[in-house]
């Protein structure tokens, strides 16, 4: 006699087994509403929106945020280390935008009191001036962004996208240990 046989049931390959399923769901491209795509769009558009409006101007989005940055903090100026961090930007990014709004006389760099290596950057006046007439385009702009949302949900939202933002520079800072957060 011949042994038995044992059958192995395969998985079905049909286009609507669950194993394909599975399969074509892990190769799929990432659903639209994912956070990174989200966020980019949204402060892609942002971005874009606030630069129409200022450019009339002669000022960026980015030298805008310099400004704020600068004016809400304290009056004896940041550092250049402190603004990069509190706009969530590199050095060198920082370091081209400071030397076109310093040519342009919005701010001022003396050497820092205690370290001689760094510096204090200030607005001038005429930082001042260009930061109020932004502040109101910028203002026009959250203000119909933020129409989107119900009105009793947008301090929860924006604390919530504060929570995210906080997150985010959280992994970024994060240090790697074998190649893995």
């Amino acid at each position: 006699m011949f042994p038995l046989r044992r059958t192995m049931t395969k998985p079905s390959t049909s286009p609507t087994s669950p194993a394909r399923k599975q399969k074509r769901a892990a190769a799929a491209p990432p659903e639209p509403r994912r956070l990174p795509v989200l966020l980019r769009r949204a402060w892609y558009g942002l971005n874009q929106a606030f630069r129409r409006r200022i450019a009339a101007t002669g000022a960026t989005p980015d030298q805008f945020t310099v400004l704020r940055t600068l004016s809400e903090n304290d009056p004896k100026g940041l550092t250049q280390r402190e603004l990069t961090q509190l706009m969530s930007s590199d050095p060198n990014t920082i370091a081209a935008l400071l030397e076109r709004m310093e040519t342009a006389g919005w701010i001022a760099r003396k050497t820092h009191e205690t370290d001689r290596r760094a510096y204090r950057i200030r607005l001038k006046a005429a930082g001042r001036a260009k930061f109020a007439e932004l502040r109101d385009l910028a203002h026009e702009l959250q203000t119909t962004v933020l129409a989107s949302v119900p009105e009793a949900r947008r301090d929860a939202f924006l604390e919530t996208l504060a929570h995210v933002a906080d997150a985010c520079r959280a992994a970024a800072d994060t240090p790697l240990k074998n190649g893995r957060a």
